[in-house]
Parts: C-alpha cells; sequence; structure tokens
C-alpha cells in the first residue's frame, strides 16, 4: 500500500530545488503515518507563480491576491472517493505558488525547502479536514500538528537554517 502524489510544475518563476518533490512526497507520507490515516492516499501538488495563485484565490475565495498555497479538499467529513484503479483515497489538490514560497523562505531565512515542506504539511492537514481559519483551540491543534510533522521530517522550527548550494 503506498501514497500516490503526483507533483505538477506550472510555473517558471522559481527554479524547483533538486530533491524537493522528495522531499513533498515524504511530507505527504509523514502527515499521513501522524494522522494515523488507514489506507493509501492519493495528492495532487502543483507549483505555479503569483499570478496562477492569486487568480485562483479570487475565484474560490473571493480574495484577489496571491497566497502561499491553496487546498481543495475532495473528501468531507472523513469519507473519500476511493480510485478504483489503485485503491487510494482521493484527498484532493494542493496548489503551491514557488514565487510566494521563495519570497517567505528569505524573509524567515530558512531554505526554499523547508517553507514549501511546511506548505505541504499545512494543506495535507486541510486536506484531511483541519482548519484554522477561526483561530483559537482549532488553529493552535493544527500549528502543534505541523510542527511534530516537520520535526519528524527533520526540519524543527528552532533550528537556523543555511542555505544549501545547488
Amino acid at each position: 500500500m503506498s501514497n500516490k502524489v503526483l507533483i505538477t510544475n506550472d510555473q517558471k518563476a522559481v527554479k524547483v530545488p533538486s530533491g524537493l518533490r522528495i522531499l513533498i512526497r515524504r511530507a505527504c507520507t509523514a502527515v499521513l503515518e501522524y494522522e494515523h490515516f488507514g489506507m493509501p492516499a492519493e495528492i495532487s501538488v502543483t507549483f505555479v507563480d503569483n499570478a496562477k495563485i492569486a487568480e485562483l484565490n479570487n475565484q474560490y475565495r473571493n480574495k484577489p491576491m496571491p497566497t502561499d498555497v491553496l487546498s481543495f479538499p475532495l473528501g468531507e467529513d472523513g469519507k473519500y472517493d476511493t480510485d478504483e484503479s489503485n485503491g487510494c483515497a482521493l484527498l484532493g489538490d494542493i496548489v503551491i505558488s514557488m514565487e510566494r514560497a521563495m519570497e517567505q523562505a528569505n524573509l524567515y531565512g530558512h531554505p526554499l525547502q523547508r517553507e514549501v515542506a511546511f506548505l505541504t504539511v499545512h494543506s495535507m492537514l486541510h486536506l484531511l479536514g483541519y482548519d484554522h481559519e477561526a483561530g483559537g483551540l482549532a488553529a493552535m491543534r493544527m500549528r502543534e500538528k505541523e510542527e511534530a510533522v516537520l520535526l519528524q521530517l527533520g526540519l524543527p522550527r528552532t533550528v537556523s537554517y543555511t542555505a544549501e548550494e545547488d
């Protein structure tokens, strides 16, 4: 039983670092394991630029501006359709602005890989039904889960990062 993470690069603004696709697959799997998701899952991840994510953000959330990541869950109340050909639960789509991820990585002083891993983990939790929009306890629990998964991936927050030469 293995998860399927379909990754598409639909942008030319930022060079996708080597190893990033592997890290994204690891991040998706780590969240599923952490959440004891009992079956293989299929997730689609698409890299876009700021213009494209602003368009999607406007279309789906009435916010005509770029954001870092958008999640499009396919499940509802913990129930997911299954891909008959491979038995995978269809979790949904993650759309990441590589431009915004790069801006944020620079802002926080850590590598692009770390930022994209965080955005992937964050979005995976959304696909599994977690929400932080209301703030409060739900947002705190989501943050704790993000931290725990990133720690498992060897990407704790507290470490000072040095960008690796590619």
